[in-house]
């Protein structure tokens, strides 16, 4: 059952890098099925893999770098915020409204600073 209009999200997920492959694969689809549960549809996931965090997070210096892009009401995206909290290999998250789906990442080079 669908609420409200939809809208495109982009969320960067961070699951703990102790992990076995298939807690971590576990760990993904929770995250992927409480979107899908709330009648939202996950478009693309890119996996970045194994990264070095900037800071310790909950004792932790590295993590599994996850990229998704779903589509979901905003009600029910609240409700995902909620057990992402619970989420206890989710390390981290932050999602945002996004315009478009990124098939590819690339990232430009930074501008060198001038003095």
């Amino acid at each position: 059952m669908k609420t409200g209009k939809e809208c495109l999200y982009e969320g960067m997920y961070i699951i703990n890098a102790t992990l076995s492959e298939e807690a971590r694969k576990k760990a993904l689809d929770k995250i992927i099925s409480g979107i899908v549960e709330r009648g939202g549809e996950v478009h693309k996931i890119h996996d970045q893999g194994r990264r070095r965090m900037a800071y310790e997070v909950q004792g932790k210096r590295e993590g599994f770098y996850y990229l998704l892009y779903f589509s979901l009401s905003p009600v029910k995206q609240k409700e995902l915020v909620n057990d992402y909290q619970l989420h206890e290999d989710l390390l981290r998250f932050m999602t945002m409204r996004t315009e478009k789906i990124l098939e590819t990442l690339e990232f430009k080079p930074l501008k060198p600073i001038e003095r």
